[in-house]
C-alpha cells in the first residue's frame, strides 16, 4: 500500500488559514490533493488537520482517494514536529511496516502528478530506504567565516561548467512505515534523491512567496 500524507494546520501565523487560501483559483491544499488523486500508484491520501475550516473545504470536494484525519491538538501546535503527527496517524491507522508512506507538504503546490509517479517508480526499485526531493541550485555559498563552501573562488567556474548543489525543496518525502517507527524520522537509512525542476524550489511561508508562486503557476501549471 502507498499512502500520501498531507499534514495541514489551521494556525498559520504569517498567512492566516493559508492551506485553504485560494491560490491561482483553488485552495492551496487542493493542488497537491488533485495531483495525488491522478497518480495511479497512490492508494490513499490522508489530510491530517485540526481545523474545521480546512476539514469543510476538503470534504466539500468530490475526491475519491482522499480521507480526512482529525489530528490531536498537541501535534498541531507551533512547537510540534511534523514527525509527531506522522507517528500519531501511523499508530492510529495501525499501518503495516512495509506500507510506503509519502509525506507531502501543501506549501509546495507546484508538485505535479508526474513528479509523484516518477519518484515512487524510482523508490520501487528498492535501491534506497527513503527518498527526498531536491532542486539543483547554481548559487555559490559561503560560510560566516568567509570560506567558500561549494566552489574554488580562485578558479571561478562558468555556469555551464558548474554542476551546482542539490537543495532540499520540501515537496515530499518517501519512506516505509517500519523505518519511520524505528527512527522517528521522515528520512532514514540509505537516502535517495528525486531531482525536481528548478521552478519547484519556492515554498509558501511568507506573503511574498505567495505572489511569486502565483506568477510561477501561471507559467508552469496547466
Amino acid at each position: 500500500m502507498v499512502i500520501a500524507f498531507i499534514p495541514v494546520r489551521g494556525g498559520s501565523k504569517s498567512i492566516p488559514l493559508k492551506n485553504i487560501k485560494p491560490l491561482a483559483g483553488k485552495p492551496l491544499v487542493c493542488w497537491n490533493i488533485e495531483a495525488l488523486e491522478r497518480c495511479p500508484t497512490i492508494d490513499k491520501i490522508v489530510v491530517a488537520t485540526d481545523s474545521n475550516d480546512i476539514w469543510d473545504v476538503v470534504s466539500s470536494r468530490n475526491f475519491v482517494k482522499t480521507e480526512l484525519y482529525r489530528r490531536l491538538p498537541e501535534n498541531a501546535c507551533d512547537t510540534a514536529s511534523t514527525e509527531s503527527v506522522m507517528l500519531e496517524y501511523i499508530h492510529f491507522a495501525k499501518l503495516s511496516n512495509d506500507a510506503v508512506f509519502m509525506l507531502v507538504q501543501a506549501t509546495s503546490p507546484m508538485t505535479q502528478t508526474c513528479h509523484f509517479q516518477e519518484a515512487l517508480e524510482q523508490y520501487s526499485k528498492k535501491q534506497y530506504d527513503s527518498m527526498l526531493t531536491c532542486v539543483r541550485n547554481y548559487r555559490f555559498f559561503w560560510s560566516e567565516e568567509g570560506k567558500s563552501l561549494n566552489y574554488d573562488y580562485t578558479h571561478r567556474p562558468r555556469r555551464q561548467e558548474f554542476h551546482g548543489v542539490l537543495m532540499e525543496n520540501g515537496a515530499f518525502y518517501i519512506n516505509t512505515v517500519g523505518n519511520i517507527l524505528r527512527d522517528k524520522n521522515r528520512l532514514s537509512g540509505n537516502i535517495g534523491i528525486y531531482e525536481m525542476p528548478a521552478y519547484t524550489a519556492t515554498e509558501i511561508d511568507e506573503p511574498e512567496d505567495w505572489m511569486i508562486l502565483e506568477e510561477l503557476m501561471k507559467r508552469h501549471m496547466r
